[in-house]
């Protein structure tokens, strides 16, 4: 087994909340993982990634190489179009389809989707919307890491213990809220395949 994730978005959108959890299901499974984090701009609303390696076998490095991730998991639609260099041949998009902030110029949500359903196979999701339905918009994250997590070689059970051990220390209503909007997020899986 090996899986090269690159996570991306901006600053207070949870990335490194859905690595960690991603972490801890691998390493209660007994594999290996190497993770870095890049951060844009030190503040809410700057670019941060995530480059998440999972394998059965020893990885040498923590930096995914271009051309070679299995899958973009990203919080915001720019931000998967901006890491398509690092997206292999094979690889695949998971993509919240919602703008964070109000950019001068920033592109239509529109011209957005198309750019990215032309770039690979893709799931486009409408996160805040699910995260609203789960009972708090900061579940947003987690709704984007069900709706990935056919893509990351972890059974749906183990990411959902890794979730309560991870939010646990918080309260029964924020794991349950948590593993709602996973839940709600798994349950999005219609994959779309591209030409390229």
């Amino acid at each position: 087994m090996h899986k090269d994730i690159i996570i991306a978005g901006v600053g207070g959108q949870g990335i490194l909340t859905i690595a960690a959890i991603i972490d801890l299901a691998a390493m209660q499974l007994g594999l290996q993982v190497k993770q870095a984090e890049v951060h844009g701009m030190s503040q809410r609303g700057g670019a941060v990634e995530s480059h998440l390696r999972i394998s059965s076998n020893v990885i040498w490095s923590d930096l995914i190489p271009l051309g070679r991730a299995d899958l973009i998991l990203s919080l915001e639609p720019m931000e998967a179009l901006r890491h398509l260099p690092f997206l292999s041949p094979e690889g695949l998009i998971v993509t919240a389809t919602e703008p964070q902030g109000d950019i001068v110029g920033y592109p239509s949500v529109d011209a957005l989707n198309d750019a990215i359903a032309a770039a690979a196979p893709h799931l486009l999701v409408d996160a805040s919307t699910l995260a609203a339905a789960a009972g708090s918009s900061k579940s947003f994250n987690l709704v984007m890491l069900g709706a990935a997590s056919p893509y990351l070689g972890i059974d749906n059970h183990e990411l959902e213990k890794a979730i309560t051990t991870y939010f646990a220390p918080k309260g029964e209503n924020i794991v349950a809220t948590n593993l709602k909007a996973f839940r709600l997020g798994a349950a999005q899986q219609r994959l779309k395949t591209t030409t390229r």
